[in-house]
């Protein structure tokens, strides 16, 4: 098992120009028989099918407010949100692949399927994450992702409905599915001992097409960044 504790900082949802900084407490219990529990990766089961490592989880998609929402789980929305009304949290089925094409080179797939709130929208991710250097107690990852969304999803969390238009001033929107963001992130593990570690991350994110242009996106590009200590036993 494996708790961590730190602070996270990020945009208060995708597209927003303001940012909010928080604690950031995890857990994850690995079993040697594939199944997990995490506050990150969900409570799943996941296992090597050859070279492929294939899992499937229980997760949950948060909340999206049009007020600035604030707790330890992060930040559920902002005010520049007024008028478009809440998008509710709900629990999501989550498919991942990963194949390690060569030494330290990863290419990941994900999927995520909403249980209960199916309106909400599903996404699909390809990504590749690389090692950049390991020695030692050190140890730094350089990855890249490209996510995409269908209609749902990309309505629910980029388009903007007449009632919504109306309550809010921001003009009708009607995103098309497809590509919505792609991502750069690295990150720094350092082993203080054998149960100790410090992570850092620093994130790149950039929104793309109908997502970029969608009315309540105020900046398309932005960062986010984590430090956190783990304690494994």
């Amino acid at each position: 098992m494996t708790l961590g504790a730190g602070i996270a900082g990020a945009p208060r949802y995708s597209g927003a120009d303001d940012y909010a900084i928080g604690p950031l407490l995890a857990i994850d219990w690995q079993f040697a028989n594939g199944f997990y529990a995490s506050s990150l990766r969900g409570i799943g089961y996941g296992r090597a099918v050859g070279p492929v490592y294939l899992s499937a989880a229980l997760g949950y998609r948060g909340e999206r407010s049009e007020k600035n929402r604030d707790g330890i789980g992060g930040a559920s929305g902002s005010t520049a949100l007024r008028g478009m009304g809440d998008v509710k949290g709900g629990a999501t089925a989550v498919f991942g692949a990963s194949w390690e094409i060569v030494d330290g080179l990863v290419l990941e797939f994900s999927a995520e399927q909403p249980l209960g709130k199916r309106r909400n929208g599903r996404t699909a991710g390809i990504g590749l994450t690389g090692t950049l250097y390991q020695q030692g107690k050190d140890h730094v990852t350089l990855s890249l992702a490209a996510n995409a969304g269908d209609r749902d999803y990309m309505q629910t969390y980029y388009g903007v409905t007449a009632a919504q238009s109306a309550r809010s001033g921001y003009r009708q929107y009607r995103p098309k599915a497809g590509l919505y963001e792609v991502e750069l992130g690295m990150t720094w593990r350092h082993m203080i001992d054998i149960r100790w570690a410090v992570t850092g991350t620093l994130g790149a994110v950039s929104l793309t097409r109908d997502a970029a242009n969608s009315p309540i996106t105020r900046r398309s590009r932005s960062g986010t960044g984590a430090l956190y200590v783990t304690y494994s036993f």
